[in-house]
């Protein structure tokens, strides 16, 4: 079953110091968001000049923003992350699944990204309602991130599209994905054990069966750009944390595991990669059974 959700600490202190450090920081980040929109929108007058220099200048927007996301955590809330699993090359073109349990999942992934030196060239695969929230969605706009409406016959053209000139101007990326398509809940979960009933498949417990599309599309557009596929599960200790426990430090530490797939190694075709995703996410699943039960993932080495 699904990790139950984080307990706040119990003493009052302990509250009180997470939230004195949180407020300034959500307020910083928050007010900052909002002025590089305001840049990001004034970077539309580059366009008509030189996309690359929009997409240079947009680059580096968002590796500030996140940098400051992720040096904040590590310096002021002391969060961190405890790797293991196989090495990530440093700035390598890359498509990134990972099991998605709540908002705290993104900025963990984020370590990963400084290390790997992609922050500013993260794209992310996200609900299209997303892109009208201010401050993140507005950002993201400028990033050649992909916007889905769970409807195939539309999501289609568009990605391609966006695939398209990713791939024809050669444009730096780690393309992140949550292919369950939601946050895990037990009433998601069951749903999901129930579609894999029916479909003969073997019934998992801590992840949800991934919607194959968006990947399947992704690895055969970006076939020729991208060097590898990179499996990512996120594990927490004591509880799954809320967006705000995070900020506040009440999650000090997650354990991410990853695994990497040259993307020669994949398949080529549809039914083929659908079905090599499932397979991935069934292995996530006995990964994190076995997390669960002794603490750690397999040879686990280093945090950052």
């Amino acid at each position: 079953m699904p990790l139950k959700p984080l307990d706040n600490p119990p003493q009052f202190s302990q509250r009180f110091a997470g939230r004195v450090r949180g407020v300034p920081i959500a307020v910083f980040l928050f007010v900052s968001l909002l002025g590089i929109n305001l840049l990001q929108t004034a970077s539309v007058l580059l366009l008509p000049f030189s996309r690359s220099r929009f997409r240079a200048f947009n680059r580096w927007a968002a590796n500030l923003f996140w940098l400051w996301c992720v040096e904040l955590s590590e310096r002021v809330q002391g969060i961190g992350v405890q790797q293991s699993g196989d090495e990530i090359p440093v700035e390598e073109d890359a498509i990134l699944t990972c099991n998605h349990q709540q908002m705290p999942d993104i900025v963990f992934l984020l370590f990963l990204a400084r290390d790997a030196k992609r922050l500013g060239d993260n794209k992310w695969v996200l609900k299209d309602v997303i892109k009208y929230v201010p401050g993140v969605g507005w950002g993201l706009l400028f990033l050649d991130s992909v916007f889905v409406k769970r409807n195939w016959s539309t999501d289609e053209q568009s990605i391609r599209k966006i695939f398209g000139n990713l791939v024809d101007n050669r444009v730096p990326m780690w393309l992140l994905s949550f292919p369950e398509g939601t946050r895990l809940t037990p009433a998601k979960l069951e749903r999901s054990q129930t579609y894999a009933r029916k479909q003969g498949l073997a019934v998992t417990e801590h992840v949800l069966l991934p919607r194959t599309k968006g990947f399947v599309a992704s690895v055969r557009a970006l076939r020729t750009h991208v060097k590898a596929v990179y499996d990512v599960t996120i594990g927490y200790e004591k509880g799954v944390p809320d967006l705000w426990q995070y900020v506040c430090g009440f999650a000090p530490k997650a354990h991410i595991h990853v695994r990497r797939y040259p993307i020669d190694t994949l398949p080529r075709g549809e039914q083929e990669l659908s079905d090599w995703l499932v397979a991935r996410y069934h292995e996530k699943d006995q990964l994190l059974a076995d997390y669960y039960r002794t603490g750690t993932f397999p040879n686990e080495r280093r945090t950052t």
